[in-house]
């Protein structure tokens, strides 16, 4: 069953297979892991990484400027690590022209098994656990199978900006003054 988890450690054999699995074809879109010259995911490196990214999350951590906290997530199914969610808690003007809310990938040998679709909902779920009522998530246009995760998630098509498919999805938070 698809999970969404904080990245861990016991999780470490089957994320270096993985990110060995990416290469360098695939981008690992919701890793966090673009900071990082050396994507160490050894023993030894593996610890140092899973701190950075379980840090950006906390809002008293201090970020470079141009960035927003987010929640990194390891999507998993049974003991197996599938792909990455990042959940932004906020947008940049960058972000809400192209990248939103959220981010994720599917490691290749595990796509079309509708992980990236649970994981999305649960990312959305999540969101609304943040306050956010609405989310934007985006996808390059020639992605089929991305635009129709998001659709399926309840996605509302806003508009396409720089090759980018641009959707909103209410996540059911209440509205501020509601609750």
């Amino acid at each position: 069953m698809t999970t969404l988890v904080t990245p861990d450690l016991d999780l470490r054999a089957s994320w270096a297979e993985a990110v060995e699995e990416f290469g360098e074809r695939d981008f690992m879109h919701g890793s966090g892991l673009w900071d990082f010259d050396v994507v160490d995911v050894s023993p030894e490196g593996a610890p140092a990484l899973i701190a950075a990214l379980l840090a950006q999350a906390d809002p008293a951590t201090p970020l470079p400027e141009g960035r927003v906290h987010c929640t990194y997530f390891w999507i998993t199914d049974g003991d197996e690590f599938v792909g990455y969610l990042a959940l932004r808690h906020s947008l940049t003007p960058w972000l809400l022209e192209e990248g939103g809310h959220i981010g994720y990938s599917v490691r290749p040998s595990r796509r079309r098994e509708g992980h990236a679709t649970r994981a999305l909902a649960l990312g959305v779920r999540r969101a609304a656990d943040l306050g956010l009522d609405r989310v934007l998530v985006t996808c390059d246009d020639d992605n089929d199978g991305s635009r129709l995760t998001i659709e399926r998630c309840g996605g509302v098509f806003e508009d396409a900006r720089n090759g980018k498919l641009r959707y909103w999805i209410d996540t059911g938070a209440p509205a501020a003054g509601d609750e």
